[in-house]
């Protein structure tokens, strides 16, 4: 059981960043015109209103196993939430409005680890503890993982948010139809996320997208907090 307070810590982190990522997108709407989320119910911060079986369920299980199975250890911890529902029509600006919304959800991931490693500074020295040590190990699992959840979240298929601010700032002939692909979008993602390893070995998109954008991305992060390089 060395493991569980390693996944205690990914797992609150997780549903931190998971939580916070779709309210986001509801007050962002909200602000812009739309109130469907707060009359759903669905503008909470109660992680309960935003599980989805697959990506609060599924992914995180199949992640947290492998890495168990690999390493013994919880190295990182990823999934998504149940969407928050936005009625595009009643923003005030639909085209724009909706790429304000979809951006909500990254921000915030990013404002969070930037929270994360300013949190570090008081816990780095000595008379270290095991709560110390844990607390630290959720800061850090913080940082990455909502750099991991901005970072997925950002490419551009619809309907991840990356996909809705391409498909809001293209031209509407191309931008519609691209909108589109929001119906085949998640067997896209699961297919690179799960298939594409399994049709090629050695080749992972996500260990691709956390070595080449997350792991830079949570340096400039710590030398800019004052963590130095």
């Amino acid at each position: 059981m060395d493991w569980l307070p390693d996944f205690a810590a990914a797992a609150l982190a997780a549903i931190f960043a998971i939580t916070l990522h779709e309210a986001a997108h509801g007050y962002a709407a909200r602000a812009l015109g739309d109130d469907t989320a707060a009359r759903m119910g669905r503008l909470s911060l109660n992680p309960l209103r935003h599980v989805d079986p697959v990506g609060t369920l599924m992914v995180p299980g199949l992640l947290l196993i492998s890495q168990l199975l690999v390493s013994g250890r919880v190295d990182v911890m990823f999934g998504w939430a149940k969407p928050v529902p936005v009625d595009i029509m009643r923003l005030r600006n639909p085209r724009f409005g909706m790429v304000l919304v979809a951006a909500a959800g990254p921000a915030i991931n990013i404002c969070l680890a930037v929270l994360a490693a300013v949190l570090l500074h008081p816990l780095q020295g000595p008379g270290r503890d095991n709560l110390l040590d844990w607390l630290e190990s959720f800061l850090v699992l913080s940082l990455i993982g909502n750099l991991v959840l901005a970072a997925f979240n950002l490419l551009p298929i619809p309907p991840l948010d990356g996909g809705r601010i391409v498909g809001g700032l293209l031209p509407p002939a191309i931008g519609i139809p691209f909108l589109r692909l929001e119906r085949v979008g998640l067997f896209i993602v699961l297919g690179l996320l799960f298939l594409l390893p399994m049709a090629l070995p050695g080749t992972d998109p996500l260990r691709w997208l956390v070595r080449a954008v997350v792991l830079p991305t949570a340096q400039v992060i710590l030398n800019l907090t004052g963590h130095g390089a």
